[in-house]
């Protein structure tokens, strides 16, 4: 399961993905990085909330403030 999540994840870097976090805000930003305990580098984030955005810029979110990742669609 572990090696699936790190598959996609990899497969994903450099492109945009949208976060639901625990404190009900939504984040996207351009993936950079992760780790195994799903801690996120965003480039370009922007905090979605609210019907307003707020660019946030490079940041690093701790994994357990996660919800939900949405990763693009697979381009056929």
């Amino acid at each position: 399961m572990g090696d699936e999540i790190s598959t996609l994840m990899n497969n994903n870097k450099n492109k945009v993905i949208l976060l639901r976090l625990r404190n009900n805000k939504t984040v996207r930003g351009n993936l950079q990085d992760f780790d195994i305990h799903m801690n996120l580098t965003l480039d370009d984030a922007e905090d979605i909330s609210d019907n307003v955005t707020t660019k946030l810029g490079t940041i690093l979110l701790r994994g357990d403030n996660i919800l939900a990742v949405s990763l693009p669609d697979e381009e056929s």
